[in-house]
């Protein structure tokens, strides 16, 4: 099994790698479903924000609510450390589980984290690759505008939240230009795939 950490700033094209590896064959684990799911009606994660938040944080469907979360953890850091703390763990243990699935099912898979602020949470070492999607910061803020419906200041305070491009480059093993058309951007993805799919069958052979 191959392990790839995929990370990249936002409106860089990440989805796009995403979508194309899991095309080609490679099992996706995305983190920001993981993170969702950790918070599900009836999860444990979610009966832990509600103790340590109160039941004012839960809707009246037994879902969170999400802005009233927001509130209460948005301008607080010990508040915000809280949840990451009840989160974080469980999204660890849910993509621990969906690996070893997938490596049960086939030694020679190649699993994919598709985590947003890798970085950011100090995992670019967890991995064997480490792939980065990369766009200049006005194409970034221009698909923000056009695509999402953002305002530029709105766009503009999304990119300075994460992690600076330059501090994702310096971990990189490999680097994707998402500045181009998707179609470039999946013409990179399948040199990638090729590269990979090759590891990951060496690593799974036996040693003659």
């Amino acid at each position: 099994m191959l392990r790839i950490g995929l990370t990249g700033g936002i409106a860089a094209g990440k989805t796009v790698v995403s979508r194309r590896l899991a095309a080609l064959g490679a099992v996706v684990i995305d983190h920001d479903q993981l993170a969702r799911d950790a918070v599900a009606p009836g999860s444990v994660g979610l009966e832990r924000i509600a103790e340590a938040f109160g039941p004012g944080v839960i809707a009246s469907d037994g879902s969170l609510d999400r802005p009233a979360l927001g509130v209460r953890v948005f301008a607080d850091d010990d508040a915000r450390r809280a949840l990451e703390r009840i989160v974080h763990p469980e999204v660890r243990r849910l993509a621990a589980e969906r690996e070893a699935a997938a490596a049960a099912r086939d030694a020679r898979a190649v699993v994919v984290h598709d985590i947003p602020l890798l970085v950011e949470t100090g995992q670019a070492d967890h991995f064997g690759l480490l792939v980065v999607v990369d766009a200049p910061v006005e194409v970034r803020i221009t698909r923000l505008v056009s695509q999402r419906g953002l305002d530029e200041p709105a766009a503009r305070a999304r990119v300075a939240a994460q992690a600076p491009d330059d501090e994702r480059l310096s971990v990189a093993d490999v680097v994707l230009d998402g500045s181009g058309s998707r179609e470039a951007l999946e013409a990179q993805v399948d040199v990638l795939w090729e590269r990979v799919a090759a590891e990951a069958d060496a690593e799974a052979s036996p040693a003659s």
